[in-house]
């Protein structure tokens, strides 16, 4: 099978794989940005709204690596990651008119892997840098360690929540 490239001499299967990460990149940014509105004046509040700030951040930077690599915006793509978001709004969570505390724990999840698929990227990215100049391996490098620290935060947010709403474990 012959490999397809993009004008630029980018695999187009690259192309694929980043516009898909930047379209749940576009969800993570929303979900974030609205679960920290949900918990403003609560202790999760400022920990979920910095966390907002930077994958908004990282969402730039993967914007600025395809930008680089010549790989453009589909933005319909785009538009699908944000629709995603708010259509995931729409679930059986035990509350029909108000927000349920499940929906912290759901929420909490969500993020928590997009933040796993987020490091999978720049792991691939990073990957590929040896290889390939116009990859910078220091930001990479930055990208994967903020990652880490997400997950970290996002992992104790998430237990907290769960044992908030389900109460603690039983032996």
């Amino acid at each position: 099978m012959e490999r397809s490239t993009t004008p630029f001499g980018t695999p187009r299967l690259l192309g694929i794989y980043l516009n898909d990460h930047l379209a749940g990149a576009t969800g993570g940014v929303e979900l974030l940005r609205r679960a920290a509105r949900a918990q403003r004046g609560r202790s999760r509040g400022p920990q979920l709204a910095e966390l907002a700030e930077e994958v908004a951040s990282d969402r730039a930077a993967l914007q600025q690596i395809m930008a680089d690599l010549g790989i453009p915006v589909q933005r319909a793509k785009t538009a699908l990651g944000w629709l995603a978001e708010k259509a995931g709004r729409l679930k059986l969570n035990g509350h029909l008119l108000s927000r349920s505390p499940l929906s912290d724990v759901l929420d909490l999840e969500m993020m928590r892997l997009g933040v796993e698929g987020k490091t999978s990227c720049w792991r691939s990215l990073r990957a590929i840098a040896d290889t390939d100049s116009r990859l910078d391996t220091a930001r990479l490098d930055g990208l994967l360690q903020r990652a880490g620290r997400q997950a970290e935060v996002l992992e104790a947010l998430r237990t907290a929540a769960a044992v908030e709403t389900f109460g603690s474990p039983r032996d």
